[in-house]
């Protein structure tokens, strides 16, 4: 891993950040409420939080799903779109998580030189990613 460029917030830290933030460790609240760090959310985000939303995964986040775009703006945070290379990246990484948005988010953060910010433990111990929590 190069030099960091920022960091990318993984889908419940940007739910997180946004409605329930208590539940951020104090570093990546640190993180997130520093306006002069490059803070990104990817494009994947938007499909698994509507997705389970959707399926009733996420009753409590109905504000940000009908605000999304609004709430998201007002984070301060910069899309990070999802091109080829990343799910190139995603698919062929050697990695036995099988959950794709995990997948490609691990797979952006490595590609970007992004610090991941994530409490998910599947993270953990990839030499090929960073991540903060």
């Amino acid at each position: 891993m190069g030099v960091v460029n920022g960091y990318l917030l993984d889908t419940h830290v940007l739910l997180w950040a946004v409605q329930e933030d208590r539940k951020l460790s104090p570093a990546a609240r640190a993180v997130i409420e520093r306006m002069d760090n490059n803070l990104y959310f990817s494009a994947i985000s938007a499909f698994e939080i509507g997705n389970k939303y959707r399926l009733g995964k996420l009753p409590e986040y109905s504000h940000i799903v009908e605000n999304y775009h609004e709430i998201v703006q007002r984070l301060g945070a910069i899309e990070l779109p999802v091109r080829s290379s990343h799910a190139y990246y995603a698919a062929k990484a050697e990695w036995e998580h099988r959950d794709p948005f995990d997948r490609i988010l691990a797979a952006q953060a490595a590609l970007e030189n992004l610090m991941l910010i994530s409490s998910d433990a599947a993270f953990s111990g990839l030499s090929w990613l960073s991540v903060l929590w």
